[in-house]
């Protein structure tokens, strides 16, 4: 099997859908197929690092980088110039690689960016979208959704909403993100991690991991900062930790902090590798996924940060979402309110006073992580489309 992977993205970049976008390429020649991942050369702050070593993953399969011209200066434009711009560069630029490119038709093009989709669909019909989200102008995509070989989507309810809108059932398969167990199933207390990591011993730490927003949206984060106010009272020597912001948002969520007088008791702190990222798990005594109720958040989004949560062995506080439903239950996590600080205080008072229910949720989280490995999840799908 050959498959085109073609993502018109930066790499590496800070983002979450880099790490899957290379765990998916590797898996995939893991698995026997014969893989090139294609992208625009696009530049940024990372762009000097070794793809591979920057993803940890294995060194096997190509990339190809198409010349484009990228508009940068038109960063500052009005909101959406610049994709649009950049987009119609890559499409160019693509169109003319896929014309002189030879047996076309034995090769699978495998996409997250519908706005391909035509331009793809020109020269094959062998074509897997993974849906992130379900496009603004769905049903302007419904002809070439049921043209192509395969959809994957990341929740129920876009695949339920995919067949209200006329796409065959028989083309879709479900597959939620996954998690990586050699790197985040890692078993290490919570008093070496903190020492590695130069965290209080004495704490306890409340923790979040990945960017602190999504296409501008707020995950929860402004909801904690209340929280600790709550908390602080009871346990004076409470500790935020968030890891994983850019810099903008990091200092805007400082400044939040500051303006709730918890300073003190919050850390905010940048993207760091994966390896590191589970020590930080590791450290804390609860994960935190509050994200609030918007209609991405309850029906589209597959966070990694909740596969990776389910192998750290820690409890889980997570809002109450359909999408978060469709993988974690109680066995696995403590539900609270979204949007609603109060009840999200009271969840994680639950936790930090009933060590038995701590217990109990942590191990039946990482029993469930091991159903969403990125091998099971690459497997699956290989199937599907064979």
């Amino acid at each position: 099997m050959k498959i085109l992977y073609i993502a018109n993205v930066r790499m590496p970049t800070e983002k979450a859908h880099g790490h899957q976008i290379m765990k998916m390429c590797e898996l995939f020649a893991s698995n026997g197929a014969e893989v090139q991942l294609v992208l625009p050369n696009r530049v940024n702050q990372l762009s000097q690092l070794d793809v591979f070593d920057y993803y940890q993953v294995k060194n096997n399969f190509v990339i190809k980088k198409l010349k484009i011209f990228d508009p940068v200066f038109l960063m500052r434009a009005p909101a959406g110039w610049y994709i649009k711009l950049q987009s119609l560069f890559f499409i160019i630029s693509l169109f003319f690689y896929l014309l002189f490119k030879k047996n076309r038709q034995k090769i699978i093009f495998y996409t997250r960016d519908e706005y391909l989709l035509p331009v793809l669909s020109i020269f094959s019909k062998n074509i897997v979208w993974e849906g992130h989200a379900l496009p603004a102008n769905k049903k302007r995509y419904v002809k070439y959704f049921n043209c192509i070989r395969a959809l994957v989507v990341l929740t129920g309810e876009m695949k339920k909403r995919l067949e209200q809108d006329g796409v065959s059932l028989s083309k879709i398969i479900v597959s939620p993100d996954a998690v990586d167990l050699d790197i985040f199933g890692i078993e290490i207390s919570p008093e070496m991690a903190r020492q590695e990591l130069g965290l209080p011993v004495d704490a306890i730490i409340l923790g979040y991991t990945g960017s602190f927003k999504t296409k501008g949206m707020d995950k929860g984060i402004n909801d904690i900062i209340k929280v600790i106010n709550l908390l602080k009272k009871n346990w004076p020597k409470i500790l935020f930790v968030a890891v994983g912001g850019n810099q903008t948002d990091i200092d805007y969520y400082q400044q939040r902090a500051v303006d709730a007088g918890v300073e003190k008791q919050t850390l905010f702190l940048g993207k760091v590798s994966q390896d590191k990222l589970a020590i930080y798990q590791q450290a804390f005594n609860i994960l935190l996924m509050p994200f609030p109720w918007t209609e991405h958040y309850a029906y589209f989004m597959s966070p990694l940060k909740m596969f990776e949560y389910l192998a750290a062995k820690r409890p889980i506080v997570a809002s109450d979402l359909p999408t978060i439903r469709e993988i974690l239950d109680e066995k696995s996590a403590v539900f609270c309110r979204p949007d609603d600080p109060a009840d999200l205080a009271e969840k994680i008072k639950l936790i930090l006073t009933d060590s038995n229910l701590a217990t109990a949720i942590s191990q039946g989280a990482y029993q469930k992580s091991k159903q969403y490995t990125w091998h099971n999840r690459v497997r699956s799908i290989i199937d599907f489309i064979k």
